[in-house]
């Protein structure tokens, strides 16, 4: 069974997703995600492919449209028509990355009830989930804006946007590694905005990881978006003010 499986996700051509296996997903059209454990191959230390493939996990990826809205009014700077810098946190499988797709395409379209013009968004799409890309062309409604970079490493992707394509606002998922919060810097350095995501469940979590706790300590993010299952998978628990550091009673 496993092995059928394997050769339906790869259309038969299981050597052509060395590069997909060494991170351990496969990611189909449409942005769904399909975990894969296994022999992990070596080679000078790290993890060149894996093998003798034994089990999966389907992720099928899920397109709500408005599942943003009690967060958007919360994250944007009506005086000076942009958002804050804004970073969305919780345990896995609670709704970042689809809150997240509502919020780019959002920002990108515009909200004409808030009375926000659209701004040009980057985003930076590593596995394929955001905008589900398909030879180019997102599958997913990412809004008119957005200028997609498919498959790219966040850190290299965030400086290849900021250099090329005026982005009001970059927008990235899962940020925690060094090279990404380096990247971020140089984002905020230069005016652009962020909206981003990561695993924790406080800004206070985050701030003890090595990567993060640069930007958390020096108070870079205007808005935390705290995210969890009192309600249901996506239920905004709380919105906090990154300068002060309260509630803003969500």
């Amino acid at each position: 069974d496993m092995d059928r499986v394997i050769q339906l996700l790869s259309g038969s051509s299981v050597y052509a997703l060395e590069e997909e296996l060494r991170n351990g997903f496969i990611t189909l059209s449409g942005g769904h995600r399909v975990g894969i454990t296994g022999k992990a191959v070596l080679e000078g230390g790290k993890i060149k492919t894996l093998k003798y493939l034994s089990c999966c996990n389907i992720r099928i990826s899920r397109e709500i449209k408005g599942c943003g809205d009690e967060v958007l009014p919360h994250i944007i700077d009506r005086r000076r028509h942009t958002i804050y810098h804004t970073l969305l946190l919780s345990p896995p499988g609670c709704g970042k990355t689809t809150i997240l797709r509502d919020l780019v395409r959002q920002i990108s379209n515009g909200v004409p009830a808030l009375n926000f013009h659209g701004l040009n968004v980057g985003l930076v799409d590593e596995r394929s989930e955001i905008a589900g890309s398909y030879q180019g062309v997102p599958q997913k409604d990412v809004g008119v804006r957005t200028d997609v970079l498919d498959g790219c490493p966040k850190a290299e992707g965030m400086m290849m946007l900021l250099r090329s394509m005026a982005p009001g606002v970059i927008a990235a998922d899962e940020i925690g590694r060094k090279e990404d919060v380096d990247a971020l810097e140089e984002v905020l350095n230069a005016g652009v905005k962020i909206l981003i995501t990561a695993h924790g469940v406080s800004p206070a979590d985050l701030a003890e990881r090595p990567g993060l706790r640069r930007i958390i300590k020096a108070k870079m993010i205007e808005r935390y978006v705290i995210l969890g299952r009192s309600r249901g998978v996506g239920s905004v628990e709380d919105i906090i003010d990154g300068r002060t550091m309260r509630s803003l009673g969500v």
